[in-house]
């Protein structure tokens, strides 16, 4: 029986059977680095990633816990742990710095406001502040800024 006379009758050969057979233990161990380094990738590596990506020391933890568990509700551990091992993902790399930058969870059905007045947006933006959160003592507004 020819190689495609096989395949359309929908019988197996040995060949094909020693062949996914021989394969599956090589399948299994082949998932195995990703599954172990993505346990691996907690709290604080996500941090250590975050402030290499946003150029920032001393990241609150308890947002950064916060985003860490919003990119975990969305089965983005395992491409953060490879991004952390170097792995070239433009699209993750940007949501990070977006939720640092803008406050709000990275997960599209928990759009929650994380940190409003810690959203690193606030630094980069020297010239404002967070609506709601004053900015001195009063009268503050009436001083000329200093130069």
């Amino acid at each position: 029986m020819s190689r495609t006379d096989a395949a359309q009758s929908g019988t197996i050969t040995r060949r094909g059977l020693l062949s996914a057979a021989s394969a599956l233990p090589v399948m299994a161990l082949s998932q195995w680095p990703a599954k172990a380094f993505a346990a691996e990738f907690d709290v604080d590596a996500f941090l250590r990633l975050s402030e290499e990506l946003t150029a920032r020391d001393q990241l609150s933890e308890s947002i950064g816990t916060d985003f860490f568990k919003a990119f975990t509700a969305t089965n983005r551990a395992e491409d953060l742990a490879k991004l952390a091992d170097g792995a070239e993902d433009r699209d993750l790399a940007n949501s990070v710095v977006a939720s640092w930058y803008s406050g709000v969870s990275p997960d599209p059905d928990d759009l929650k406001v994380v940190s409003y007045t810690d959203a690193l947006m606030w630094d980069a933006m020297d010239f404002t502040k967070p609506q709601a959160v004053c900015g001195g003592e009063m009268g503050y507004w009436g001083n000329a800024p200093d130069a």
